[in-house]
């Protein structure tokens, strides 16, 4: 099993649920968090004044999948999420040891 963690722009959000609901992946976790990378965050202007924003806006996806799952889901993250301009974000995959489903018991991969 792995656990698949997208960064993403928040405005992709829908376009990548619909990508990998068409692939069958059925469950995700949403978090909106914010960060930087690269791009270092950005200048704003408000009222007639700049300032720098810092961190920015991101949604941040966790998936539970099998293994077998983990190539698809991560090339219909990408190919959804992508603009092709900076801070489009990064996908990291983790081993899972173990999961439980906690209203059935369900162990593992049953449980995903």
């Amino acid at each position: 099993m792995k656990l698949v963690t997208a960064i993403i722009k928040p405005f992709k959000l829908d376009d990548v649920r619909e990508a990998i609901s068409e692939i069958g992946i059925d469950g995700l976790t949403v978090t909106e968090v914010k960060g930087f990378g690269r791009q270092k965050g950005h200048t704003e202007l408000y009222r007639g004044a700049e300032y720098q924003v810092d961190f920015l806006p991101k949604v941040k996806l966790e998936i539970a999948v099998q293994d077998d799952h983990v190539e698809r889901l991560v090339e219909a993250i990408v190919s959804s999420a992508k603009t092709g301009k900076i801070g489009d974000g990064k996908v990291f995959v983790y081993d899972l040891e173990h999961a439980v489903r906690i209203r059935t018991g369900e162990i593992d991969g049953e449980a995903i």
